[in-house]
């Protein structure tokens, strides 16, 4: 990939850099974040330790993969981004449908095709200098999954194949301006904004889930969806309760 052309290609106006390999986008632009003075993507061809939520790894390929990671400033303290990566999903999903690709969203940061994983969002923050907040949004981004990648998985996960014949460097530019209005969006008006796109993508909705915290259920119920917080609204026994996003594990019931 090329960092000119797909700066060139987009209309964000966001700075682009891309690195042959490095081990983490995100951690590459957390440690830089406090000397930036305006928005950056750092893209990387190859990334070797990449990381998802509660410092699970992320596994990618140079050839089957998009590993990202856009650093972005947000005035206010981390209250103010009360659903966030909920709002990213829909900027995710909603660029990649008017790419032929019709995902789903799962609460609360992954993108599923087919009911697999095809993607996940990594949110860091960091206070900058002279106030506000730095945030880091890293994603990967499956675009082909050989059979040797869902094996170290463990599991079945989803790709997309069809925009993997797309030349890197418009898709790159694709994504970045989908993430870049709806980060103006966020700004402007809040997750309130996504709730009901982000409602309309629901895998599980009307499903009965679990939500587990290492291993142990913490809730049962039915998914109704996501409030203007972001927050997974369950219909249990007891009655309609709210879930923040933490450190927890939904699946559905089996």
């Amino acid at each position: 990939m090329n960092a000119d052309t797909i700066l060139n290609l987009s209309k964000s106006g966001v700075a682009v850099e891309v690195v042959r390999e490095t081990g983490s986008t995100n951690a590459d632009l957390m440690a830089r974040a406090a000397q930036l003075d305006a928005p950056l993507l750092l893209v990387a061809e190859n990334q070797t330790a990449g990381r998802g939520r509660a410092g699970r790894s992320w596994l990618s390929s140079p050839e089957g993969s998009l590993t990202f990671s856009l650093a972005w400033r947000f005035e206010g303290g981390p209250q103010a981004l009360s659903g966030l990566p909920l709002a990213i999903g829909v900027a995710l999903a909603e660029t990649l449908g008017t790419l032929g690709q019709q995902v789903q969203l799962k609460w609360p940061n992954d993108l599923l095709k087919d009911g697999d994983k095809l993607a996940g969002i990594l949110v860091e923050t960091q206070s900058a200098p002279g106030g506000g907040v730095w945030c880091v949004i890293g994603i990967g981004l499956n675009l082909l999954m050989p059979d040797e990648m869902e094996a170290q998985l463990g599991r079945s996960a989803a790709g997309v194949p069809w925009l993997a014949r797309m030349e890197r460097d418009e898709l790159m530019a694709a994504l970045l301006d989908g993430l870049a209005a709806a980060l103006h969006e966020f700004t402007a008006h809040g997750f309130a904004a996504f709730s009901a796109r982000w409602n309309l993508r629901h895998a599980w909705q009307g499903q009965t889930v679990v939500l587990l915290d290492n291993g142990a259920v913490l809730h049962e119920g039915r998914a109704a969806g996501v409030d203007d917080s972001g927050r997974l609204l369950l219909d249990t026994d007891a009655g309609r309760i709210p879930i923040l996003a933490g450190d927890v594990s939904l699946r559905v019931k089996a």
